[in-house]
């Protein structure tokens, strides 16, 4: 028996690769398929299965294309109704891989198709459970994502999950090892631990959501606290994971195609396109297209853009890093973005060579920050998450969060310099690119974030511990 963790930290996200006696399974698949197809060849195996925990909202699964390659069925659990064919199991059916077992636990709560699959050995033992966005190590799924599909409230979704972890999951033996489709970072918990793998005993005792003792009153009103709104482009995700989608390949080639610096302004002017650069901030700070947004490749890429770009079907120009165009494109369409028209061939240094019209941001040191915060009240915005700037701030900063600063354009000033900053650099330059965007050009990047603030000198506010706030 093999069992492979496929995990993605970009997007937190945890595919599985479970082989026995030349049968392969593969459990939530990302959607560049030929990594599982060459890892089954290498080990002179058959994909049989694909197994879909539930329709995915932050990442396009590669269910429909790995299927297609591979001739194996996708399996979803009980009520599922995808567009495509896909065998819908029974609560308790169960699938032979080899000498393993792996039965359908029908656990729904964070959707209402969502499915924990149970794996048995070769010896009838109950050894792991991959489940989903059911339950995560530290926390469980947020029951507010499929309220509008299922007609329901979160609160009734979140009564659904109380009941299945504790029918389905929480009767399981101690020893039964969890492997759950995210971690720490993904936005479909809100609570997760850094860990990726652990035993369904420690959870017992770790995670809040599977007190002993707790109620289902209890259990609704702690899931339900303090849920953030999900970014706009969850219920674009979940409709091409449940309608399909193009080829991965298709999607590559359409990218792929090099732009000369004037044909690249043409097709901006022509298209209405999004110009994307994903360099490095320090790099777009020093110069880049006007109007162009920032979110580097080396950041949080593919979350940020899902929450700030929302349109999956927004046309997109890239600006990258010498080598890393199809990069680019495939973590694009990792979260659903597959409408890419080419990328600036030579990347911003032909764009300069070219004579071309260019922009940069103001970005000043922490020191040089403190030195202007001492002499007079300037206007300062925090663009972490609310939890960070909770945990400490600077007195008197705005809290305009980037998840939500398209929201908050109003509350920057109109006639005066002001200053942005983020945890360590790079979801400030994101900001400072998307408010150029809109126009306003008077602000000031602090350079290394709150961190370099801190190390400053600048005084912030006493530590607080933000799950102390409840």
């Amino acid at each position: 028996m093999k069992i492979e963790q496929i995990y993605t930290g970009c997007l937190a996200q945890g595919a599985y690769y479970i082989e026995s006696k030349g049968e392969v399974a593969i459990i939530d698949p990302l959607r560049e398929v030929k990594p599982y197809i060459e890892r089954a060849k290498k080990d002179n195996a058959k994909i049989k299965y694909i197994f879909e925990t539930h329709f995915h909202a932050d990442f396009v699964s590669g269910h429909v294309t790995l299927a297609k390659e591979t001739g194996a069925p996708i399996i979803y659990g009980p009520t599922a109704h995808p567009s495509f064919d896909a065998h819908i199991a029974k609560d308790n059916e169960e699938f032979k891989l080899g000498d393993l077992t792996i039965i359908t636990l029908h656990t729904p709560g964070h959707t209402m198709e969502s499915t924990t699959y149970l794996l048995r050995d070769e010896n009838g033992k109950d050894h792991a459970i991959f489940s989903g966005d059911t339950l995560f190590l530290g926390d469980v799924g947020r029951p507010d994502l499929a309220q509008k599909a299922a007609d329901m409230t979160q609160e009734e979704l979140a009564g659904m999950l109380f009941d299945s972890l504790r029918s389905k999951i929480m009767p399981l033996a101690d020893d039964v090892i969890v492997y759950p489709a995210h971690g720490a970072g993904s936005a479909c918990g809100k609570n997760m631990m850094k860990e990726t793998v652990d035993t369904l005993g420690n959870q017992k005792q770790m995670n809040y959501a599977l007190r002993a003792d707790m109620t289902k009153e209890e259990f609704i009103e702690e899931v339900t606290d303090g849920l953030q709104a999900p970014p706009k482009y969850f219920p674009l995700n979940v409709k091409m994971n449940k309608e399909g989608y193009d080829d991965i390949d298709d999607v590559i080639k359409r990218g792929t195609q090099a732009l000369s610096p004037d044909a690249f302004e043409a097709a901006a002017n022509e298209t209405e396109a999004l110009i994307l650069d994903v360099r490095h901030q320090s790099d777009f700070v020093k110069g880049h297209i006007p109007r162009s947004i920032f979110i580097g490749i080396d950041g949080g890429f593919a979350p940020w853009v899902g929450a700030l770009i929302a349109d999956v079907k927004q046309p997109i120009l890239l600006v990258t890093p010498e080598g890393r165009e199809e990069e680019t494109i495939t973590r694009l369409s990792r979260v659903g973005f597959d409408n890419t028209l080419g990328y600036l061939k030579g990347g911003f240094e032909s764009w300069k060579g070219a004579s071309k019209e260019f922009d940069t941001i103001t970005s000043i040191s922490a020191e040089t920050f403190k030195e202007q915060l001492e002499a007079s009240e300037i206007p300062v915005f925090d663009v972490r998450k609310e939890g960070e700037y909770t945990s400490a701030h600077i007195k008197d900063a705005h809290l305009t969060p980037l998840d939500f600063i398209n929201e908050h354009l109003s509350e920057f000033p109109d006639n005066e310099t002001f200053y942005v900053h983020c945890a360590g650099g790079y979801r400030s330059v994101i900001a400072a690119s998307i408010l150029k965007s809109r126009g306003i050009h008077n602000l000031v990047d602090v350079a290394g974030g709150f961190g370099a603030i801190k190390k400053a000198g600048i005084p912030v506010t006493d530590y607080v511990c933000p799950s102390t706030l409840k």
